[in-house]
């Protein structure tokens, strides 16, 4: 029978039990498709080929549009951004990206306001009244 060394053993306990302890917040889920209308998701998003890889309709834009998150990225019709840094302060995420279109590479900042779990609004520092909400899509 094989023995499980103590070191290994306590460490794996350490890393679980720092994520159950009250008071340690974790940072929100992004990661899914996201549109400025949770009744046009199925006009903005669609799964494609074998492996039904969300992406965006050929009209998406017309119905609102939205961006799609994954752990490392941020795409969105015609961009797509790696995700440089992200801070979380509680209800507030925000995002560094450096995107690449067809024409230019660019660095972006996205500050959010986490609404609910399906929940998000873009704001913009800077000019008043200018938000944008997404909702995110069961697809």
């Amino acid at each position: 029978m094989r023995q499980l060394h103590i070191p290994y053993v306590l460490a794996a306990t350490l890393v679980l039990s720092a994520f159950a302890l009250p008071g340690n917040a974790l940072a929100f889920d992004l990661t899914g498709a996201w549109a400025t209308s949770a009744d046009q998701c199925s006009k903005v998003f669609a799964r494609k080929g074998r492996t039904r890889q969300v992406t965006f309709t050929n009209f998406s834009g017309v119905y609102g549009g939205g961006f799609i998150a994954e752990p490392n990225r941020l795409r969105g019709k015609f961009e797509n951004c790696s995700i440089k840094s992200r801070k979380d302060d509680g209800e507030n995420i925000n995002i560094v990206v450096s995107c690449a279109s067809g024409i230019m590479l660019s660095n972006v900042q996205f500050f959010l306001k986490v609404v609910d779990d399906d929940s998000v609004t873009r704001l913009f520092p800077g000019i008043e009244g200018m938000e944008v909400t997404y909702h995110r899509c069961k697809i």
